[in-house]
């Protein structure tokens, strides 16, 4: 049985034991770090279009992009898309997304069978009645012809209702019946462990398969994996489906999978986030990483952290430099992941006054106590914990940011770079 979270825990509890399942390079399960995936919103036919926007999602830091395969003009894109990318030295594993027809779209196109590195399939839609033990067949063999994972991915806003039907027959008959909620809830873990075994049984192996059981409310969410880990070791995707929009939809989001990933569920995840009109869709890869390297997961990008402001900080200095410091990092990490092996631990403090400036800066690798209104303009700069100079004068910030990039040299660059910083 999973473990209970323990709130008073200052790490997470022991990840889940579950099979991994390898998908295009990426390990999901067995321990493995937990991935962070996206998908795009273009129509895949538009090839120009979905290559740009993988590309950012990918520079963002997606590490497997799921793209719609609805038609056959965006069935025959698939490999286009993956040359192209290639070509840009992009190798993100592309997972295909089929609905209704995609037994006949991986049967139609086997470039695109081929170049996908992992197919997803909604057993709630993958076919109907009699068609569809049929077509769920279908694209579990062509999975085991081109040796590809497939993630079964249950979503209650297309639950099966055949099963949905005969789950809440068998409640009304009982002497002690649930509510419909929990009937719900049921429905949705026995579809996708139902499932799971219907792969198996056509030979996919449990090695090749993940399951994702995706609602739209916290409490749902919480309960449903935590009972599906309960009674499976199949690696599972985590998401809080149709989330909404801006900051509903990342504290919706986060409240929900911080509980799960607390218990050691999930081995990956996606923020399933509504863009504003032409918004850019790398904030939902943005926000995964940040909940994951908060809860202490894994570590993307430097952290830094910066005080809210007060009374005492009527100016605005250090809220400007908070924000260029971590954009300006986030901008060098590409680059400096390469170059400078561990940055991604690096920890910078941004304080506004002299209260808590001081202390929160000496906990950081490097910080600054800017002053605060009305106080004397000087800056202590803490390095390791020890105060290692005062800035002064109009050119505090820029002074700041030299600062830590000679930090980041000195720790992480190589004996030349050390030297010479």
């Amino acid at each position: 049985m999973t473990q209970s979270c323990d709130p008073f825990l200052s790490t997470p509890l022991a990840r889940r034991k579950t099979i991994g399942v390898m998908v295009g390079g990426v390990m999901v399960g067995a321990n493995a770090p937990i991935v962070v995936q996206s998908m795009t919103n273009t129509d895949t036919a538009d090839i120009e279009a979905t290559v740009s926007q993988i590309a950012a999602l990918a520079g963002a830091g997606s590490e497997l992009v799921r793209i719609t395969v609805d038609k056959n003009e965006a069935a025959a894109a698939v490999p286009h898309i993956r040359d192209r990318l290639q070509k840009r030295g992009l190798n993100v594993p592309l997972v295909g997304d089929f609905h209704y027809i995609g037994h006949k779209l991986l049967a139609d196109h086997p470039a695109c069978a081929e170049a996908l590195a992992k197919y997803r399939i909604n057993p709630g839609n993958v076919g109907f009645k009699e068609k569809k033990d049929k077509q769920f067949s279908a694209i579990i063999e062509t999975a085991i012809k081109f040796n590809k994972p497939v993630r079964i991915g249950v979503n209650w806003g297309s639950l099966d209702q055949v099963l949905l039907t005969r789950l809440m027959d068998e409640n009304s008959a009982s002497k002690n019946p649930q509510t419909a909620e929990e009937i719900m809830r049921e429905t949705i873990v026995q579809s996708a462990l139902i499932s799971g075994k219907q792969a198996e049984e056509i030979g996919l192996g449990r090695a090749h398969i993940i399951l994702s059981a995706k609602v739209s409310q916290v409490q749902d969410l919480i309960a449903v994996y935590t009972e599906l880990a309960s009674r499976s070791n199949y690696a599972l995707h985590l998401g809080l489906t149709e989330a909404g929009m801006g900051t509903k939809g990342v504290v919706a989001s986060s409240a929900a999978m911080a509980i799960i990933l607390q218990q050691g569920i999930g081995d990956t995840i996606r923020i399933s986030l509504t863009p504003r009109p032409n918004g850019d869709r790398t904030t939902e890869v943005q926000v995964a990483q940040e909940l994951l390297q908060v809860m202490g997961f894994r570590s993307f990008v430097p952290i830094v952290a910066a005080c809210p402001g007060c009374g005492r900080t009527t100016s605005t200095v250090f809220q400007h430099l908070a924000e260029k410091i971590q954009s300006q990092l986030r901008e060098n990490m590409p680059k400096w992941r390469e170059k400078y092996p561990g940055v991604e631990d690096l920890k910078v403090a941004v304080m506004g006054c002299i209260v808590n400036g001081p202390g929160e800066s000496k906990h950081a690798d490097i910080g600054i106590s800017l002053p605060g209104t009305g106080e004397t303009p000087a800056a202590p700069v803490f390095i390791d914990g020890k105060k290692a100079k005062t800035l002064r004068g109009e050119n505090i910030a820029e002074d700041f940011e030299l600062l830590v990039h000679e930090y980041v040299v000195a720790r992480y660059g190589s004996g030349a770079e050390k030297e010479q910083a």
